[in-house]
């Protein structure tokens, strides 16, 4: 009987007018929120612009003394609020998310003296965020509200509100949290990466807190890559050109470092034998390190990101770079094949 019913009341959806129950053009949920983000931006280069300002002001102050952004939001706006933080932490901002409801019941401990917040509510009325409002305010630092309601509760206990308002939202009841929702993102995403670079934050910094997984592959330094210790062909300026070759089979990179002591001198490469086996015939052999090798190499830090290493390569058309030190001193060699694992190529 149940089946009986579940397949008429499928029959009757299927033969219902179609634009009852799929959307004229669904692409305009997309274009309500691209106008609401707009608008956004619009505001952000108008009458927004000195409390955007002020709002990245206060989490720089709050990075610099390394203090932490909690940022906290009810519902949709909640997850937004992890996103948020989660944004902020991988651009150098220590930040964390706050559950307004559970911080009511003991997750306020979360936030210490000198801590910076953000609350997330479009109507600024969010009954479990306006019940933090008065520890919010003794405990941290500043208050950051994202509103849509400037005469808010919220908005007024505020240090600095940013207008997050949109005209409709998505929904065609508008009432979800659609376009609403995307704003907030958007204007936390923009935060995060003003702060960031006013920071200074590099591409350094940002491969040292993404060390898993593809990304952190591809962000990789060389001195996580270099061949070094006993895998590094090293041979002295008067080690004889046999040992040289040995060393160099040996190692299968395909080149060798000469060394004066522990300092560069300079490299032998498989191209540089087969010159010099054309220019000096039998007499090759005879040759020293120091008489054949190239004494001004390309050479990369340890502390060179992989794909620094790899557009050197290309640039220079070489598969080996000597990886040098303080006084170039010896470190390692990193080969083009060491770059596989790290998907830059």
């Amino acid at each position: 009987m149940a089946g009986k019913l579940c397949s008429a009341s499928i029959k009757s959806v299927m033969s219902t007018d179609p634009n009852k129950t799929v959307a004229a053009n669904p692409a305009e949920f997309v274009r309500v929120e691209a106008r609401a983000l707009e608008a956004l931006a619009e505001r952000m280069s108008g009458p927004m612009q000195a409390a955007f300002a002020r709002a990245v002001d206060l989490l720089c102050v709050c990075a610099e003394q390394r203090s932490r952004v909690v940022v906290t939001g009810m519902g949709k706006s909640g997850i937004i609020a992890q996103k948020i933080a989660a944004t902020l932490s991988s651009t150098g901002t220590p930040a964390l998310f706050l559950h307004p409801a559970e911080a009511l019941h003991g997750d306020l401990g979360m936030l210490a003296q000198g801590d910076m917040v953000i609350a997330l509510s479009a109507s600024g009325e969010t009954e479990e965020i306006l019940k933090l409002l008065a520890m919010l305010k003794r405990l941290g630092d500043g208050l950051i509200s994202f509103c849509g309601k400037p005469n808010s509760t919220l908005a007024q206990a505020s240090d600095v509100v940013l207008d997050c308002s949109v005209t409709e939202e998505a929904c065609a009841l508008n009432l979800a949290p659609t376009a609403s929702t995307t704003v907030m993102l958007a204007l936390g995403d923009a935060l995060a990466m003003e702060v960031s670079r006013r920071r200074g934050f590099r591409a350094e910094d940002f491969a040292d807190l993404h060390p898993g997984g593809k990304l952190g592959k591809r962000l990789s330094r060389v001195r996580q890559l270099m061949h070094s210790g006993d895998a590094l062909p090293q041979v002295a300026l008067k080690t004889p050109m046999p040992q040289v070759i040995h060393e160099m089979s040996s190692k299968r990179l395909g080149v060798t470092t000469v060394l004066d002591g522990k300092i560069l001198a300079g490299i032998i490469s498989d191209g540089d034998l087969r010159r010099l086996l054309e220019r000096e015939g039998g007499h090759a052999l005879e040759k020293t390190a120091g008489e054949v090798m190239n004494p001004a190499p390309q050479t990369i830090s340890p502390d060179a990101m992989a794909l620094n290493a790899l557009a050197l390569m290309e640039e220079k058309k070489i598969t080996s770079l000597v990886v040098v030190g303080e006084g170039q001193a010896v470190e390692g060699i990193v080969h083009l094949h060491d770059l596989w694992g790290t998907e830059l190529i």
